[in-house]
């Protein structure tokens, strides 16, 4: 989904060679050693992750192999070949009790399988390679992979209610407005961590009474519900909400509210399969929706 995103924001100024699983396995080291060995780029976007976060809890080692021991052989690689490294991290890494938005030096302290994972990958970024960009997102959603905003449409063309968690908050982020600012980076050489989400917050109940009321269907009835009651496998951190600080000092400017980005994604959505709504059926039940990471 960023990948796809990301690719056409870099093609005009840049010769760019876009890999997925297909061309090698980043569990793989010696596949890892050999693409970039051949490839030889100057600048490595990392975006491979297992983020489904519930499966991360039910099979943690693949969690850690793909997350980590992955992302371990890419910085391995690109240290090799001299390569700059962004690795997309997530804003899973912290715990959510704080009331503030979290800050690039607050120490990290994951609830999860999956967002330990993406921490033990950011801390082989950090020990390997002095070049290096870790970015951190949140709730990310547009076109070409499962995301909320999808599903949130999907299920209301089936049901009239639905029951969303009202008490975790975060910052959605639309993936052409964060590739957007992923290419800007290439420009800078203030390495570091930095965060980078959509301008503002709200919960996942507010987010979905926003996508139904922009998506044509307010009459859909949301039921904000706890995260004790959705159920989920993995613990999720209550505030996730990421203060953008070092992207507004480097100049680079924040991005546009997640409204704005929830705007721009549905008017484009209308050209895609996906967006082909129609009315609810007012016979069907509930559903009650719980919630990925990054």
């Amino acid at each position: 989904m960023l990948g796809r995103a990301l690719l056409p924001c870099l093609e005009s100024d840049h010769e760019v060679v876009g890999v997925d699983l297909q061309d090698f396995d980043i569990c793989q080291e010696t596949a890892v050693e050999k693409a970039l060995r051949d490839l030889r780029p100057d600048f490595v976007f990392h975006l491979a992750a297992y983020t489904d976060v519930d499966g991360c809890e039910a099979n943690p080692q693949t969690a850690q192999e793909v997350n980590a021991r992955g992302t371990r052989n890419v910085a391995r690689s690109c240290a090799e070949i001299g390569a700059v490294l962004l690795y997309v991290s997530t804003d899973y890494v912290f715990d959510g009790s704080r009331e503030r938005p979290w800050r690039e030096d607050d120490v990290p302290n994951p609830l999860s399988v999956y967002g330990l994972s993406k921490l033990r990958g950011e801390q082989h970024v950090q020990s390997l390679l002095a070049r290096h960009f870790i970015v951190r997102s949140s709730w990310l959603y547009g076109p070409h992979g499962k995301n909320f905003v999808a599903t949130i449409l999907r299920i209301a063309r089936e049901r009239d209610e639905l029951r969303v968690v009202d008490d975790q908050r975060g910052s959605p982020t639309y993936t052409q407005h964060l590739a957007l600012k992923l290419a800007q980076m290439l420009r800078i050489h203030n390495y570091g961590i930095y965060h980078v989400t959509g301008a503002g917050n709200c919960s996942w109940f507010e987010f979905a009474q926003a996508i139904l009321q922009l998506g044509g269907y307010d009459r859909v009835r949301v039921v904000p519900i706890s995260t004790l009651e959705s159920a989920r496998l993995a613990r999720r951190p209550a505030n996730s909400v990421l203060d953008n600080l070092r992207l507004i000092e480097s100049n680079l400017g924040a991005l546009p509210h997640w409204m704005e980005g929830l705007a721009q994604y549905l008017k484009e959505g209308q050209r895609w399969s996906e967006f082909v709504l129609s009315a609810p059926d007012p016979g069907k039940k509930p559903f009650q929706l719980g919630v990925t990471g990054l």
